[in-house]
């Protein structure tokens, strides 16, 4: 047993990282919250609203680790752009093939919203230099099925790379809702889209990687460092069909994930997945 005045400093530790945690979690709110009603003032307030996207996807797809092997996803997104920055969310309703998942049961649902606000336009100035186009505060809110909930904030950018649709890099401090494990560690999420002409159509790759560099303990576990590379492959459909182009698409989705969820690979459950899901896809 340590002396009195150390555990007296170490629970004066706790205590103030605890309390740090909870205004960081307070602040990303209040800017979640802030950015999403600016995000969402109605189209004709001037130069508000530049555009809008949504969209539904379905995938199936088998051998996923940690939950059922087998698993059926429906998907909502939603993207715009707008006169202070950008907003995308998701939300995915999952189903579960062939048995339940002992925590969640049957079926389960996950969503996050990702809005960031763009310092250059902003402050009316022109942050470009080198291969970055833009300087933003990126945010995200995820929420999931029971002690499923996380706050993230950090720099993001939008890069200039030829050839590309788009590519931005957010780097984000992870912050979660409770007791569990997962706080101040660092999230690098890189996302991306890219054209490919294929005879009559085209072929779209996009996708995102999630990496969390830290690991983090507390007295229900350990958070592990894990990464998250989830691309999508689609040819569209509709523009081959003479049916409008990027409206229909079909394909597949390649989900890697090394320590899903943050759970050690090491450990007496194989955390790391490899799946390949079909897909259908179609915009509205």
């Amino acid at each position: 047993m340590g002396r009195p005045g150390r555990l007296r400093a170490k629970k004066t530790a706790n205590k103030n990282n605890k309390s740090g945690n909870h205004n960081m979690k307070r602040i990303t709110t209040s800017l979640l919250l802030g950015s999403s009603l600016l995000a969402t003032l109605p189209s004709h307030a001037g130069e508000w609203l530049q555009w809008h996207g949504e969209s539904l996807t379905y995938l199936y797809g088998k051998d996923f680790k940690v939950n059922p092997d087998i698993q059926q996803t429906i998907t909502f997104e939603h993207a715009n752009k707008w006169k202070y920055g950008d907003t995308f969310m998701f939300v995915d309703k999952i189903f579960y093939n062939g048995k339940a998942d002992p925590g969640k049961g049957v079926t389960t649902y996950y969503g996050e919203f990702s809005p960031r606000l763009s310092l250059g336009k902003i402050f009316d100035r022109k942050l470009a230099f080198g291969p970055i186009k833009d300087v933003l505060l990126a945010m995200t809110y995820e929420r999931g099925e029971g002690d499923n909930e996380a706050y993230l904030i950090g720099p993001g950018f939008d890069l200039n790379i030829p050839g590309f649709n788009y590519f931005t890099l957010n780097f984000y401090v992870r912050n979660t809702e409770g007791s569990r494990p997962g706080d101040n560690v660092w999230q690098i999420t890189p996302g991306w889209s890219y054209t490919l002409p294929v005879g009559r159509s085209d072929i779209l790759i996009d996708g995102y990687m999630d990496w969390v560099t830290d690991n983090d303990q507390t007295r229900r576990g350990t958070y592990h460092a894990n990464l998250h590379f989830n691309p999508q492959v689609k040819y569209d459909l509709g523009k081959a069909l003479n049916l409008g182009a990027k409206q229909l698409y079909v394909g597949f989705e390649y989900s890697y994930w090394k320590d899903k969820y943050g759970i050690d690979s090491r450990g007496n459950l194989d955390s790391n997945q490899s799946v390949a899901s079909a897909l259908i896809k179609v915009h509205f």
